[in-house]
């Protein structure tokens, strides 16, 4: 039985056949099961298909190693591909933005690898990243990155910083300059020279501390002496002192140009500067109105309240 369509073009009917009378019959297909209902192709097939280790093209490191490989590539990208990445940074609750290319820029520094190694970064509850240290002056080491010099006046503080990021560059830069060059090559340099410098200075703490109760100040003697011959006039005048001569601290001798009131300066600008305030004058010996200053002998006032 046939029918003629709007163009006149004859199509057989089979009544009872699944296909449609508008759908001409496809010729089987590899991978297909029915013109209709075709199943996945034999490519979507085989990537879900279990295959055996024998019969794989491809030999599949131990999962370690695998891990290992993400790890490295995951540092090769960090690196390389996201330089451009900007991300921000949570130090000490001081918020900072800046590119990733830009903590990366010395990759021998602590910096550097705070961010291009495998284990995973500190982040705030912002999903910021975080560094747990005081960071006041972190943007002018984020300014050295970018390209710009720190102030002169904030030499020491950014110097600091320059050491704990072990941004070597910086720390170089900031040692010639005038304040720091002055402090690191000519004070500490003399300071070296006389023995037992540090040690002194914390038992002038520790015998001050001890005698401040119920007291608004405390003193400690300090003998100062520049060579062998000074020592041994100073041994004996300790001596014929009427305190304690276990409390006296010694400073000395040393070779070098600085003189006993260059000594003296240091002595009171290292205890200022751990939070102490005193001053020093000379230590007068003798009995009432005979009473001398030694040429020795210091007097050093820690001032409590």
């Amino acid at each position: 039985m046939s029918s003629t369509g709007s163009r006149g073009t004859s199509v057989k009917s089979n009544v009872g056949s699944p296909q449609s009378v508008l759908e001409p019959t496809a010729p089987a297909q590899p991978g297909w099961a029915s013109p209709l209902l075709p199943t996945r192709p034999p490519w979507m097939r085989a990537s879900r298909m279990p295959r055996s280790p024998r019969h794989s093209c491809h030999s599949h490191p131990p999962p370690t190693q695998r891990h290992a490989s993400r790890r490295k590539s995951f540092v090769h990208l960090l690196g390389h591909d996201l330089a451009s990445l900007a991300i921000s940074l949570n130090v000490g609750g001081h918020i900072y933005s800046t590119l990733l290319g830009t903590l990366l820029k010395y990759p021998g520094s602590k910096l550097a690898e705070m961010f291009n190694s495998p284990s995973r970064p500190t982040l705030d509850l912002e999903g910021r990243y975080f560094i747990d240290r005081d960071g006041t002056h972190f943007k002018h080491v984020l300014g050295f990155l970018r390209g710009h010099e720190p102030p002169p006046s904030l030499a020491e503080e950014v110097y600091q910083e320059a050491m704990y990021y072990g941004i070597e560059p910086l720390a170089k830069l900031l040692e010639d300059s005038p304040k720091l060059f002055g402090e690191l090559v000519g004070r500490r340099q003399f300071l070296a020279r006389v023995p037992n410098y540090q040690e002194n200075i914390e038992v002038m703490v520790r015998v001050a501390r001890a005698e401040a109760v119920a007291s608004r100040q405390s003193t400690v003697i300090v003998c100062v002496v520049r060579n062998e011959e000074d020592a041994a006039r100073c041994h004996e005048v300790v001596n014929g002192l009427d305190t304690d001569k276990e409390s006296v601290v010694k400073f000395g001798p040393w070779r070098a140009s600085p003189s006993i009131s260059d000594l003296l300066y240091c002595i009171k600008l290292d205890i200022e500067r751990k939070g102490y305030s005193t001053s020093y004058r000379a230590h007068e010996i003798g009995k009432s109105f005979l009473t001398r200053p030694c040429e020795f002998l210091y007097k050093f006032t820690f001032t409590w309240w």
